[in-house]
């Protein structure tokens, strides 16, 4: 298959940007690590088709923490698709987050394949939960959208990750979601955030996978929060017509000190 007919889509998750710049999370510079990321992915040949954002773009909830993210993304000119995560406010995402480069829309095509994302979150609570009215509107998306190649996303990991205290947030009712998903061949690959951490894994003929965040990344298989030392990244996906997929993730060189005794994540 040759490259030219290939899709590549850059997974970015986790970005926690606060309403000013100066703000930090746990002691960790977001903007200045996601900036190293961005800087990164201008830095690609060929350049990304389009970017996926899987959420928890904003720590703090406000309206200017996502200008803030628009200002940062918009240089690049990479049409650019987003989800909400447990730390976002998605009213302020769909008063901000609506001129190109960004693109509102959850049900889309690109390339030959279909793309549709989720809201995975439970507002006030950090676990994540597919409503009957989300699941509802998947299945008529997979029926309705052409039997091409399809990409789901959302923000909460349908499975466990071996960390206690992770486990306590993933997605409340994954059978729900893979009973649906087993109905339609055509899905290929779900991806999702959460983590901040690398996950791969497939079940069911469908590839699972999650992307580090783009500032601090927690610590695999522990009891309590905790996080390691691996520096920010992202994932890259190249997507071909025939529904294969290659992947890797990214890592960024950026030195960002943390301090656990700040006020927690």
């Amino acid at each position: 298959m040759s490259q030219a007919s290939s899709l590549l889509v850059a997974q970015l998750t986790d970005i926690h940007l606060f309403a000013t710049p100066q703000q930090d999370l746990v002691g960790f510079p977001t903007r200045e690590s996601f900036l190293a990321v961005l800087q990164t992915l201008k830095n690609l040949n060929p350049s990304p088709d389009l970017l996926l954002l899987t959420g928890d773009l904003s720590q703090d909830h406000t309206k200017e923490s996502y200008q803030n993210l628009k200002e940062l993304i918009s240089p690049l000119k990479i049409p650019t698709y987003w989800l909400p995560g447990n730390h976002d406010s998605l009213p302020f995402m769909e008063e901000t987050l609506t001129e190109f480069p960004f693109f509102p829309q959850k049900s889309f095509q690109q390339g030959n394949w279909n793309f549709i994302l989720l809201n995975s979150g439970v507002p006030g609570y950090v676990h994540g939960y597919l409503s009957g009215t989300t699941l509802d509107w998947l299945d008529r998306q997979l029926a309705q959208l052409p039997p091409q190649p399809t990409l789901v996303s959302l923000h909460h990991p349908p499975f466990l990750v071996n960390s206690e205290w992770l486990d306590t947030s993933t997605l409340q009712n994954p059978q729900e979601l893979f009973a649906l998903l087993g109905r339609y061949p055509q899905v290929k690959v779900v991806l999702f955030g959460h983590i901040h951490q690398e996950f791969d894994r497939e079940f069911q003929g469908v590839r699972y996978l999650a992307s580090p965040s783009t500032c601090i990344q927690f610590k695999p298989k522990s009891e309590k929060f905790g996080l390691d030392a691996l520096e920010p990244g992202f994932r890259l996906l190249k997507l071909y017509p025939d529904g294969s997929i290659e992947t890797e993730v990214e890592r960024v060189a950026f030195a960002g000190m943390v301090d656990l005794s700040a006020k927690g994540y």
